[in-house]
C-alpha cells in the first residue's frame, strides 16, 4: 500500500482544473496571435499572412519590444499551476516555457543580431521566397506584397549596417555573407520577373520600380560587405564553453550534458565502426570468396576492408547534372518500399524536389522545406544544392563519391520519405497549434536519422549489403557531427583535426568534410541534434518493442510516434506509455 501511495505522489496525480486549462489555452492563443508581428518574414514562413506587406524592423526598439513580450508571457505562464493541466497541456506548458527562456537568452546573451550577418541574408532572401514559393494566395496578390517588401529593402539593409559590429563578426561569417547576399537577386529573376506580364500596367510598373530599388540596395550592401565588413571582421567563430553549455540545453531539450553527449558519441563511434567491418567482410567475400580474415585484425586492417566495401559503392555515382532527377526517382522507390513493407502511413500532401535557392546555399547539401505550421496542406520542398560552378574535376568527383547512388537514396530517406516530409506533415496534424509552432529540432533531425537506419535494416535497396554499409557511414556522420560541434566550439579543434576525424574515422569524402568544417564554424549546437535525436528515437523504439511484445508492429509504432506533433522525444515517451510528464529545467 505504501508503495502505491509513493507511486501516486511521484506521478503528481492532480485533477485537471478547467479554469486553469482555459487560462493556459488563452495564453497560448495570445502568444500565437502576437509573436508573429515581431518578424513579418517569419510570420509569412509560419503561414500567418497578416504581415505579408511588411519587412522586419531590426532596430533596438524592436528588440526591446520582443524582450518585453517574452517576459510578459513567461511571467503569466509561471503563475499557472502546471499540475492542474491535462497531460497534453503539460507538454505544451513545458515547451512554451523553455522557448520563451531561449528567446530571451538569444536576444540578451548570445546577441547574434550583432555579429551574425547570415541572419540577414536569410531574412532578405526569405522575405521574397516565402511569398512566392507557395500558392497560399493568388499570384498577383503575392506579387503586390513582393513590391511592398522590396520597397523597404533600403531601410532594412541600412539597419543591418548599423546593427552589425564588424569586430564581433567572425571572418567566416563575413565571407559567407559576401557570397550569399546577392542570392535574393536570383529569386527575383527566377520567381518574380517571369510573372510581370500577369499584372495590370500600374501594378507591374510599381513592381518593376521596386525591383530596381531593391537591386540598388543589395548592390550598395554588397559593396559594404566587401569593403568594410569583410576586412574588419575580427570575431571568434568559436562559441566557447560558457555560451556553448548554456545554448546546448536550449537546442537539445535534453538533460544530457556536453560531456555525456561526447562520451556516448565516442562509444557509438567504436561500435558502429566494428559493425561496418562485419558488413564489409561479407561484401568483400562476394568478390574474393577465398579470403581468410584474421581473428584479431588490426585497426589498419579493419580500415582497409571497410574502405574496400565503400569503394564499391563509390563507383556507382549519378551524373553531376542529374542530382535532382535522380533524387526524384529515389522518392518513388522509397515510397513504394514503405507501402510494400507496411512501415507507416504515408500522407498525400504535395511534395516537390527543387534546386536549392542560391541565398540558402553554403551550409548544407539538401534540406526539407516544409510549409509553416499555419499553412497546412501547402507544398513541401525537398531542396538539393547544385554543384558549385567553380569546382574543378577533382572536387566534383569527390562530391559524387560522397553522394553516390546509394547515398542519394539515403538522403531522400532522411529528407523526405519517410523522413522529414512524412514526419512533419503528419505531426502538423496534431491539434495543438502551439506545439506545431514550437517544434523540437532534435526530434525532427533524430527522426530523419532514425528513418535511415529503419529503412536500411528493413532491407531497402534490394537487401543490398552495400546500402547497409553506406547507411552506417551516414550514421558515423551524425556521430562525428556531435563530436565536431563541441570539439570545435569548446576545445579548439583545428581544421586538420576535424578533417582527420571526418575522413579517416568516419570515411567522409574531402568535399563533404570541407563543407562540414565550414558549417561547424557557421553554426553551433545544431550539429548535435542528429546524434542525440536518433539515440532518443532508438531508445524509444526498443522500449516500445519490450512493452508491446507481440503487439508491436512498425506501422503502429511509427504512426503513433509522429502523432503527437514534434515535441522532444521524452514527451512522446511519457504520452505513449502514460508516464509522468517530465520538466525541462532552464539552463
Amino acid at each position: 500500500m505504501q508503495a502505491l501511495v509513493v507511486a501516486v505522489l511521484a506521478l503528481g496525480q492532480f485533477t485537471a482544473d478547467p479554469a486553469v486549462e482555459q487560462r493556459f489555452e488563452d495564453l497560448g492563443k495570445r502568444y500565437i496571435e502576437q509573436f508573429p508581428s515581431l518578424s513579418p518574414v517569419g510570420a509569412t514562413v509560419l503561414g500567418d499572412h497578416r504581415y505579408d506587406s511588411q519587412l522586419d524592423d531590426i532596430s533596438p526598439a524592436t528588440r526591446e519590444k520582443a524582450a518585453r513580450f517574452y517576459r510578459d508571457i513567461l511571467r503569466e505562464l509561471q503563475t499557472l499551476d502546471r499540475r492542474q493541466l491535462s497531460r497534453p497541456l503539460q507538454v505544451d506548458y513545458e515547451i512554451l516555457q523553455q522557448s520563451l527562456q531561449a528567446e530571451l537568452w538569444r536576444l540578451e546573451t548570445l546577441q547574434e543580431w550583432a555579429w551574425n550577418p547570415l541572419n540577414y541574408t536569410e531574412l532578405t532572401g526569405g522575405s521574397i521566397y516565402g511569398l512566392m514559393a507557395r500558392e497560399f494566395a493568388p499570384r498577383p496578390q503575392r506579387l503586390a506584397h513582393v513590391a511592398d517588401r522590396l520597397e523597404q529593402f533600403p531601410r532594412l539593409l541600412d539597419q543591418v549596417r548599423k546593427t552589425l559590429v564588424p569586430k564581433r563578426v567572425p571572418p567566416i561569417h563575413a565571407e559567407t555573407a559576401v557570397r550569399q547576399n546577392k542570392g535574393v537577386l536570383s529569386i527575383l529573376e527566377n520567381m518574380v520577373e517571369p510573372h510581370l506580364g500577369e499584372l495590370e500596367p500600374p501594378v507591374r510598373q510599381r513592381l518593376e520600380k521596386a525591383v530596381a530599388t531593391a537591386r540598388a540596395a543589395v548592390d550598395t550592401h554588397q559593396k559594404w560587405l566587401e569593403s568594410e565588413l569583410r576586412p574588419q571582421a575580427a570575431g571568434d567563430f568559436r562559441l566557447g564553453a560558457r555560451l556553448y553549455d548554456q545554448k546546448l540545453p536550449f537546442t537539445l531539450q535534453t538533460s544530457l550534458s556536453r560531456a555525456e553527449v561526447r562520451e556516448r558519441a565516442e562509444s557509438e563511434l567504436r561500435r558502429v565502426r566494428a559493425e561496418m567491418y562485419d558488413i564489409a567482410q561479407k561484401v568483400y567475400l562476394k568478390k574474393h570468396p577465398y579470403t581468410k580474415f584474421p581473428a584479431e585484425p588490426t585497426r589498419e586492417y579493419q580500415q582497409a576492408i571497410i574502405r574496400a566495401g565503400l569503394e564499391l559503392a563509390c563507383l556507382d555515382v549519378p551524373p553531376a547534372d542529374q542530382m535532382v532527377e535522380k533524387a526524384r526517382d529515389s522518392l518513388v522507390d522509397t515510397a513504394d518500399f514503405i507501402r510494400e513493407k507496411e512501415l507507416m502511413t504515408l500522407p498525400e500532401d504535395p511534395l516537390e524536389i527543387i534546386i536549392m535557392p542560391e541565398f540558402q546555399r553554403g551550409v548544407s547539401t539538401a534540406y526539407c522545406d516544409a510549409p509553416g505550421a499555419l499553412d497546412k496542406g501547402q507544398k513541401t520542398f525537398y531542396a538539393v544544392a547544385p554543384l558549385p560552378a567553380d569546382w574543378n574535376a577533382e572536387q566534383i568527383q569527390s562530391y559524387l563519391r560522397e553522394y553516390n547512388t546509394r547515398s542519394l537514396h539515403n538522403l531522400t530517406v532522411h529528407e523526405a520519405m519517410p523522413g522529414h516530409y512524412v514526419q512533419l506533415v503528419l505531426s502538423n496534424r496534431y491539434p495543438s497549434t502551439l506545439r506545431a509552432v514550437l517544434s523540437s529540432g532534435t526530434f525532427i533531425e533524430g527522426w530523419g536519422c532514425y528513418a535511415e537506419q529503419m529503412m536500411a535494416n528493413a532491407g531497402y535497396f534490394h537487401n543490398d549489403p552495400l546500402m547497409l554499409l553506406v547507411q552506417r557511414k551516414w550514421y558515423l556522420r551524425a556521430i562525428a557531427n556531435s563530436i565536431l560541434d563541441q570539439a570545435i566550439h569548446v576545445d579548439g579543434m583545428s581544421r586538420e583535426e576535424a578533417m582527420r576525424l571526418m575522413i579517416e574515422e568516419t570515411f567522409q569524402e574531402e568535399r563533404e568534410a570541407a563543407g562540414k568544417w565550414v558549417r561547424a564554424q557557421l553554426t553551433s549546437t545544431q550539429l548535435s541534434t542528429y546524434f542525440v535525436g536518433v539515440q532518443e528515437h532508438l531508445d524509444l523504439r526498443r522500449e516500445a518493442e519490450e512493452r508491446w511484445g507481440k503487439e508491436f508492429t512498425p506501422r503502429r509504432y511509427h504512426d503513433q510516434v509522429v502523432s503527437f506533433g514534434s515535441p522532444p522525444v521524452r514527451f512522446v515517451r511519457a504520452l505513449m506509455f502514460d508516464q509522468e510528464i517530465p520538466r525541462i529545467s532552464a539552463p
